[in-house]
């Protein structure tokens, strides 16, 4: 999964800063719904990931079944954070 890929397949550019509003928003519903059925555990946390990043992640208790699912997006948390300056 690649990240440019993503960005073109939600959002229809690679640039987030070029998208409308409204695509933004159709793009992060259609990301909640692939990931709500994903079953590839990696590719959920890379769609997770995303939307952690765009402020629309859902609860880690939701997201993930597996403990050390929950805690590899805790410390991406922590390092998305620290590199905001938002710690």
């Amino acid at each position: 999964m690649e990240f440019d890929d993503q960005m073109r397949r939600y959002f229809g550019t690679e640039d987030l800063a070029s998208a409308t509003p409204a695509a933004l928003e159709a793009g992060i519903e259609r990301m909640l719904v692939d990931f709500g059925l994903e079953k590839d555990r990696s590719r959920r946390f890379g769609m997770w990931s995303i939307l952690y990043m765009l402020s629309s992640a859902p609860d880690l208790d939701e997201a993930f079944k597996d403990e050390a699912d929950r805690e590899a997006a805790r410390n991406f948390m922590d390092l998305i954070d620290r590199a905001a300056g938002t710690d």
